[in-house]
């Protein structure tokens, strides 16, 4: 049977485009685009876990805003169980720890990158909504 893997992600806003990172060689599911975040931790809320991932992987301090949803992935190492939260930049700079590359997206844009498939149906959602 294969583990589940419960992590929360942020869908940054900023001046109407949504931020994208890109997976690094070393990660896996490599080259492909995602939100930034990451594995929720034992005792932690999903608010807790998305600040200190996204403090973690972009040395970014963020305001949570709100639930966007919740999707599921069956990969070859587990099935991810991803809750996406719109989120605040609370600065203009961050620096990418893991990830290769990041791209602001416009709404015309949003589909335009290769996402983990966990990932897709946020990106969806919020292919009008930004």
């Amino acid at each position: 049977m294969k583990k589940n893997i419960k992590v929360v992600a942020a869908a940054i806003i900023k001046d109407g485009k949504l931020l994208a990172v890109q997976r690094s060689d070393s990660m896996t599911l490599p080259g492909m685009w995602e939100f930034p975040g990451g594995k929720i931790e034992a005792e932690e809320t999903h608010q807790d876990a998305l600040k200190r991932e996204i403090k973690e992987e972009l040395e970014l301090d963020i305001e949570v805003l709100g639930y966007i949803n919740t999707a599921s992935y069956e990969y070859e190492f587990g099935i991810v169980e991803m809750s996406t939260y719109r989120a605040k930049m609370l600065s203009d700079n961050f620096s990418l720890n893991e990830h290769s590359q990041f791209k602001w997206l416009a709404t015309d844009q949003v589909m335009d990158v290769e996402w983990a498939p966990v990932d897709i149906p946020a990106a969806t959602m919020l292919l009008n909504n930004l």
